[in-house]
């Protein structure tokens, strides 16, 4: 595991802390590859329920390391294009459709691709002291990161506009109000209420919460009658794992249902 990023697992949550205080976890090359193999990794490793997502230092993620892209816009180009492709896109595309629940512990500021990978989460548990701002338009750029898509679902289109047009920058509070978050704590709280959610969600039906993810994707870009389809197709994966019929046998039992993740 590269210096850049951390990777703890501990019953069945993953948690992945980017790892350059100093750079306020901003996204240099080396640490934008280790983000997305080890997000790719987790994602097709059944023993992982849960991940965490999370930040070291006072920021979650201030987005592209800027001194890197100043050299790439200088001697590098072809670099400059390719990252998008290449780093920004499997990223946002694995926090927001890995078959299980993703939580960001937002433990500082969130610019940027940080603050989309954040929104890109099911579950953002932020710091009183955390602060949000889009970025992109402050340096001529379009928004990338999924943030054209999950910032309209999460607060409409008209303040999403305003989010990436104008760039505020927000505290947890507006944020929270917003609808943004899931939960503001004091700052030395966050890890551990974060982790306290994602070990909730790694002991939940695993097979069934990535469904409900993958339902919810897929609504977002088709009419009624193919949302529909889509559900029952999710429905008959679900309906037959293990999960389901012992919750059923539970349940008929008036026992709490034990849930193995298939």
């Amino acid at each position: 595991m590269p210096d850049v990023l951390r990777l703890e697992t501990s019953d069945a949550v993953a948690t992945v802390t980017l790892d350059r205080p100093d750079a306020m976890n901003a996204l240099d090359t080396e640490l934008k590859v280790a983000l997305r193999d080890t997000l790719a990794a987790l994602a097709e490793d059944d023993a992982v329920r849960a991940v965490l997502l999370t930040g070291s230092g006072r920021a979650f993620c201030v987005g592209q390391d800027l001194a890197e892209h100043a050299g790439n816009l200088r001697d590098d180009r072809d670099a400059v294009w390719s990252t998008v492709p290449e780093h920004y896109t499997p990223i946002a595309t694995l926090l927001a459709t890995m078959p299980k629940p993703v939580v960001a512990a937002v433990n500082g500021t969130a610019a940027g691709a940080g603050a989309a990978f954040a929104f890109a989460c099911d579950f953002r548990v932020a710091a009183e002291s955390a602060k949000f701002t889009m970025a992109f338009s402050a340096v001529g750029l379009s928004a990338d990161s999924g943030s054209s898509w999950t910032l309209p679902r999460l607060v409409g289109l008209a303040k999403a506009k305003e989010l990436l047009m104008l760039g505020p920058t927000l505290t947890a509070a507006q944020a929270y109000e917003l609808g943004l978050l899931t939960e503001v704590v004091p700052a030395d709280q966050v890890t551990t209420r974060a982790r306290e959610l994602a070990g909730r969600l790694a002991q939940g039906p695993t097979l069934a919460l990535g469904a409900i993810r993958q339902a919810l994707a897929y609504s977002a870009g088709h009419g009624l009658a193919e949302s529909l389809a889509f559900e029952q197709q999710m429905m008959e994966l679900t309906g037959s794992s293990d999960d389901h019929v012992g919750a059923v046998e539970s349940f008929l039992q008036k026992q709490t249902p034990v849930f193995e993740g298939r």
